[in-house]
């Protein structure tokens, strides 16, 4: 394996320091030879799989794609659905193909991913549950290969770009596929002997592949939050540990004014907020963002002005109550993206 200094810098903290600065949790994965499937023995904490035992959960891309990971963190006994783009796992969710749907939504490295947001905002599905999961990169290659023999290297085009530094170091030529489960697929299906993928060390697993080289992220602490929609519960439900609301809030114009509204609301009433994210398209020339009105007869309304809100507390809390009422009195449209169990852990694959 070819040295790449910057894999474990000497600054940077290591991943047992930032296991005892985070919730850091564990899981303990056994691969089935027969069939090489994955079986999860448990997770120590969050979250319970004893309501989801078959659960269907769709995801984007092919399987193990790090949303796949994510499902199966989040639901050990679920059944895992591949789709060919964001959209088409929600789909899966609205025409019963699947019970929920995972999305990537936030990075330590990349931001908030307003493009999942805007997709939850156009369709009538809630937000059920929350993981985030630690992005570990490793550069893969066909049996026996060398790094020497390599010429290039596949993955999907964030992947490339978290690991830019090793793949400059290693002189191979970029090419962006649509995820990185996919990049493994290709490899091993057409048994490219000059090519490595960048994908999780559970790919490899999965696919019978040499680990080259790991850490290849160019952060040492990449955290990716992911969110799981179903279709809204009709019976009322109540979340019996420490709950997260997730919210937006429309209006037209005046974003400082509303921004501020929105926060007396909450802090007059000591509710904390754990994000709060303005999303103004018009600022970088898109048109406005289309929303479902779910109380409206589902009609789609254009906003050129969101707010995106989490905060702790639960819908049957009267203090949320008002405050949300307070809200609505000042704002165009509000609607409740979902209530559910807080998690601050980060998961991790332990292999």
């Amino acid at each position: 394996m070819a040295a790449v200094a910057h894999l474990n810098p000497p600054n940077s903290p290591s991943l047992s320091e930032r296991r005892r600065n985070h919730n850091f949790r564990l899981l303990s994965v056994v691969w089935a030879s027969a069939k090489n499937k994955l079986r999860v023995n448990g997770i120590n904490g969050f979250p319970s799989d004893d309501p989801c035992l078959s659960l269907r959960i769709a995801f984007q891309g092919s399987h193990g794609a790090y949303s796949e990971f994510a499902a199966k963190t989040a639901i050990p006994n679920c059944t895992t659905l591949p789709c060919r783009s964001f959209s088409d796992a929600i789909a899966a969710v609205e025409n019963g193909r699947a019970d929920r749907a995972v999305l990537p939504v936030e990075s330590t490295m990349e931001g908030t991913a307003l493009r999942n947001y805007d997709l939850l905002l156009r369709h009538d599905l809630q937000i059920t549950q929350e993981i985030s999961l630690f992005v570990h990169y490793c550069l893969l290659a066909m049996p026996g290969v060398r790094t020497t023999e390599l010429r290039r290297v596949i993955s999907h085009p964030m992947a490339l770009a978290h690991c830019g530094r090793a793949i400059s170091q290693l002189g191979l030529r970029r090419e962006p596929v649509e995820d990185t489960a996919g990049a493994v697929q290709m490899l091993r299906s057409h048994r490219l002997l000059d090519t490595a993928a960048i994908a999780s060390p559970r790919a490899a697993l999965l696919y019978g592949l040499d680990v080259l080289a790991d850490g290849l992220q160019d952060a040492s602490w990449n955290v990716t939050r992911f969110l799981l929609l179903s279709k809204p519960v009709t019976a009322a439900t109540t979340v019996s540990v420490k709950a997260k609301t997730s919210m937006v809030v429309a209006h037209r114009g005046g974003s400082m004014m509303v921004l501020l509204k929105v926060l007396s609301a909450f802090s007059s009433r000591n509710i904390n907020l754990t994000k709060l994210e303005v999303n103004n398209p018009s600022i970088e020339g898109q048109g406005p963002v289309m929303v479902l009105d779910v109380k409206a007869m589902g009609s789609l309304r254009a906003f050129s002005h969101l707010i995106y809100v989490d905060f702790e507390g639960s819908t049957d809390d009267l203090r949320v109550q008002e405050a949300l009422e307070e809200i609505a009195g000042f704002s165009v449209f509000v609607r409740i993206l979902g209530c559910y169990a807080a998690d601050s852990n980060v998961y991790d694959l332990h292999y």
